[in-house]
């Protein structure tokens, strides 16, 4: 029997193996649901050709392709080697390397969702969010975190590491403690792209401190007391939590989250809880006779929140101790 060739295989039309030599058969079978001829490629080896596998339909694998894996299986059978069994493997570790395989986007949604409960805040988890939304997904976040490199994460924080300095450190910490999630999922080896010391610190340009962070403004000092005078008495909810900002010092974000339950005025204290503290320890602030005076009158039935606006009714009231 002459080997295949093109013409004769689309000829052929009888169901059966037809033998191309060195093992390789086209077997030929009819479809029952659709009354059509199925032709594939089979391998056959050892005694009467006991054993054998497939090497793909011919619809998706020439007769020059199948002659060539016929090749490398009589290789591996001269080798003493299963040609079935070394295709399961790979299949095997090919399916496990694809299971250990993720995306840097989907990297860092795990990360955020594993530790948003141990942030203080969901504006913590807002800033990790929008952050990585905007520069780095665009370039990494469809790249598997084995594959993210160290000229990725430079061509996303050059950019922004002179004008928006403080923005772009906190985003290559971000990439770099999901990245070390992924090294500790083993989704990745252990070299942190990310890194800065011995790694990105000496690609990236020193930035003066001074020129780090720009403070707001800060009014001259002889002109508080006048300034104070034309506020205190002021009824307006934003010229109220000013005055209460200034009179106990506090961060503006901790008096604009300031809720009644947190305070007794008949003992003149403010306990700010921990939840809401930069260091998480629960703080105390002594109000002064001035500031009891002010915060009395308000209708605390109002709101849960002492200074509150018009997103803030919407929160369920607590009972006021």
């Amino acid at each position: 029997m002459s080997k295949l060739n093109a013409l004769r295989i689309k000829s052929l039309t009888k169901v059966g193996m037809h033998s191309d030599g060195n093992g390789l058969h086209l077997k030929i079978q009819l479809s029952k649901k659709t009354n059509t001829l199925n032709k594939s490629w089979i391998f056959r080896w050892g005694a009467q050709g006991k054993n054998s596998m497939g090497l793909g339909s011919l619809t998706d694998v020439s007769l020059a392709d199948a002659r060539a894996k016929t090749l490398e299986c009589k290789k591996m059978v001269a080798s003493g080697l299963n040609p079935r069994d070394e295709r399961d493997k790979v299949k095997v570790e090919e399916k496990a390397a694809k299971a250990h395989s993720i995306t840097f986007e989907k990297a860092a949604k795990e990360f955020i969702k594993t530790n948003r409960a141990s942030w203080k805040n969901e504006k913590h988890a807002q800033q990790w969010e929008n952050t990585l939304d905007t520069y780095a997904y665009p370039k990494i976040g469809k790249v598997p975190c084995a594959e993210v490199t160290k000229d990725q994460v430079l061509s996303i924080l050059k950019p922004i590491w002179t004008e928006k300095h403080e923005t772009a450190t906190r985003l290559r910490g971000r990439i770099e403690k999901v990245l070390g999630w992924a090294i500790a999922k083993g989704y990745r080896a252990a070299s942190n792209a990310a890194a800065y010391k011995d790694n990105l610190q000496p690609l990236l340009p020193t930035i003066n401190k001074r020129k780090r962070v720009e403070h707001h403004a800060a009014m001259p000092y002889d002109d508080v007391p006048n300034f104070f005078a034309t506020i205190k008495d002021d009824p307006s909810t934003s010229a109220r939590a000013l005055v209460f900002c200034m009179l106990t010092a506090t961060r503006t974000s901790e008096t604009t989250e300031a809720e009644w339950i947190e305070f007794n005025l008949d003992k003149s204290i403010w306990k700010i809880p921990k939840q809401r503290m930069k260091l998480g320890i629960e703080h105390r602030v002594p109000l002064s006779m001035q500031l009891v005076e002010i915060l009395k009158p308000m209708n605390q039935r109002e709101s849960t929140y002492v200074f509150h606006g018009a997103n803030r009714f919407t929160k369920p009231h607590k009972k006021i101790a």
